[in-house]
């Protein structure tokens, strides 16, 4: 048992709870199925994502110049619908949050980096606002991991110890980032070994 209790998780959405939102796999799938370039359309992915994952440019403007700087065949809301139709959800990770939060009465934040559209359409498909108590996502805060900032802003607007918070992430940077601010921090690889990893930490689930 940890000497300190837990009262907070922070989590990452894709990865995590539900699939990338809009990652390399999915931009591939996108070319393909459109019969795009997809190493210029990456390379004009990777001049804009920071920018559009921080809000700063809305999804028609990010398409605007990354898909339809050129006529298509097809339209912006044809490629909008495929992209968000790729979300799927990891239904073992929602329902072992919902089970700590209900055993443990744990409040639930989102630290993750997700650009607005996307963002809000995953929530409400998956209704993940009945599970999360609130988002720091990087569209809404202009910030976006691996700036520690995003943690901080977070821990600012829980009003938590950084010592009573346990962040779940997939990326492994992003995880030593937290925890060298001194919030704890687990690797997330699959729902099972993420688990075990809170067992360790005072939130087992049987």
């Amino acid at each position: 048992m940890s000497e300190n209790k837990i009262t907070t998780l922070f989590l990452d959405i894709g990865g995590v709870l539900l699939s990338d939102g809009w990652g390399h796999q999915f931009r591939q799938q996108a070319a393909d199925k459109f019969n795009l370039d997809y190493a210029e359309m990456n390379q004009r992915h990777r001049l804009l994502f920071v920018v559009y994952e921080e809000g700063r440019i809305t999804l028609d403007e990010y398409l605007d110049r990354v898909v339809f700087y050129q006529e298509r065949g097809f339209t912006p809301s044809q490629f909008k619908d495929f992209m968000f139709s790729l979300t799927t959800a990891d239904t073992n990770m929602i329902t072992l949050i919902k089970q700590l939060k209900a055993t443990y009465q744990l409040k639930i934040i989102v630290v993750s980096n997700e650009a607005k559209e996307l963002n809000e359409y995953r929530i409400q498909k998956f209704q993940l606002n009945l599970l999360i108590d609130f988002f720091i996502s990087s569209c809404y805060v202009h910030v976006r991991k691996p700036d520690e900032a995003i943690f901080k802003i977070a821990l600012n607007g829980v009003q938590v110890p950084a010592n009573e918070i346990v962040y779940i992430d997939d990326v492994q940077m992003f995880t030593e980032i937290a925890t060298g601010i001194g919030i704890r921090s687990i690797w997330h690889k699959d729902h099972l070994s993420t688990a075990k990893e809170l067992a360790k930490l005072g939130l087992p689930i049987e």
